[in-house]
This record gives C-alpha cells, structure tokens and sequence, in this order.
C-alpha cells in the first residue's frame, strides 16, 4: 500500500459510492406574534349601563315580590281557615275577588245552558240641563262581535262582563238585595264596568253626563238536540235590576 491509500478513501476504494451528504434543514422562519384575541363581548343585563342595571334589577325585585305575595294570598284562600285567615280576611279577599277568584270548575265543569246576555240603559243629563234614557245597550253583542273571527281576543272581551254577572249573581237572592259581605263589591263593580261601556260607546253624547245605569239579563234557553226528547222554552226571561246612582268614582278616571 503506497502512501495515497491513506485516509477513508483509501479505506473504501477509489471505486465505491460516496454517501449521500442530507440536506440542511431549511431554518425555520419568524413570524409576528398573532394579535390578542379580542374580549367576549357582554351580552343581557351585563351589557347596560350602571344606571340601567339598577333600574332592571328593581325591575326584577318588585315582580318577584309581587309574584310572592299573589303565591301567599292564593295559597291563603284556597287553605283551610286558620289564624292568618281569620284575622287578614279581608285583604286575602279584596286581593282575590274577582280577578283571581278559585274554584272547581276547571275539574268539574257545568256546561251552560242559557244564553245569558247583560245590557244596560242610562239617564242622561244634557248639556241644556234635560234628562233622557237611552236605548238598552247590549253589552254581551258588542263583546261578541268583538270576538268574532278575532284569533287572538282578550280576556277582557271574553270573560270581564260575563264574570261580573256571574259574580253579581252569586252574591245577590233573587230579590237583586246581597247575601253576604262580597255583595256590595260585586255592585260597585258591575256599574263601573257599564258606566266604562257607555263611555266608549258615547252614550252621554257632546256636554252630557250619565246620571244613573239600570242593568238587566236576557236568559235564553239553549236548544236541546234533535235527537233529545227534552223540552225547553225558547221565550227569554228578563232580570231587571234597580237602577242605581253613577257616583265620581264609577266614572272613567274618576277619584276613588
């Protein structure tokens, strides 16, 4: 071996293949820092102003106090007599009657069978100081005409009258005088529903004001069915009730 066989050369042979030298990796490049990801932003109550918040939150408080306090005076109706009751019984029914009065009907119902229509006249005091009675106004159509063919129709439309004369009924003989301690109530507001009546339908006309109001029911018997061998009456029957003094307080807007 001479002195050019030196080295890894010599040690592989002229003739044999190098290795593949790998290629250097590519450096890797820099990229700015990405941006911070902006903040949530604040949606509901969150999202109102200082002032705003406080008004929503007595907003929130007085309808939980208000649902509270309903939840009590319904749960106090509708328990047994006890020490509350006997001694608060008067505001639990003042809070109760007639909007939210509770009964068995809903498991029970008892269809009717009269049509049951209420309508109401009135003496009015002109402007030239004459009085003169209107026509009977039928309180029960105009509710039905509102109704009919309306999709969505108020509780009002449907049941306001109709609960009141329910309710004057229930606390009055059949002589118009109340039973109870609820028939003056049922009174006062059934009249200022009539006088609220005759207002909207202009009943005083330009200058005039209603004096006094007499209320009375038309009771027709809802026929039976063809095939029912039940024999009604189709004549209506008449209750008229006394006519009664419109005082500041039945008025529209009027003091109580």
């Amino acid at each position: 071996m001479d002195t050019y066989d030196t080295g890894s050369e010599a040690r592989q042979g002229a003739d044999e293949p190098r290795a593949p030298v790998p290629p250097a990796e590519p450096a890797p490049l820099l990229l700015p820092h990405p941006p911070p990801a902006p903040a949530d932003p604040r949606t509901g109550v969150a999202a109102l102003s200082l002032r705003y918040q406080i008004g929503a939150a007595l907003a929130l408080a007085i309808v939980a106090v208000t649902v509270c306090v309903h939840l009590g005076m319904t749960f106090l109706h509708v328990a047994p007599a006890n020490a509350v009751t006997k001694q608060h019984g008067r505001a639990i029914d003042d809070w109760i009657y007639p909007e939210f009065e509770q009964n068995w009907k809903l498991f029970a119902p008892n269809p009717l069978q009269q049509n049951i229509a209420v309508q109401v006249r009135a003496q009015i005091l002109a402007a030239d100081g004459t009085v003169r009675t209107t026509d009977w106004y039928d309180l029960s159509a105009e509710d039905g005409r509102a109704i009919d063919g309306n999709l969505l129709p108020s509780h009002t439309q449907q049941n306001e009258l109709r609960r009141a004369w329910d309710f004057f009924s229930a606390t009055h003989g059949t002589d118009n005088r109340p039973v109870g301690l609820r028939g003056a109530l049922s009174e006062t507001y059934l009249r200022r529903i009539v006088v609220m009546r005759l207002d909207r339908d202009d009943a005083a006309g330009p200058g005039g004001s209603v004096e006094r109001v007499q209320v009375r029911s038309v009771s027709t018997n809802v026929r039976p069915p063809e095939w029912s061998q039940e024999q009604v009456s189709d004549k209506p029957v008449h209750r008229e009730l006394p006519w009664w003094s419109v005082t500041r307080a039945d008025q529209v807007g009027g003091e109580r």
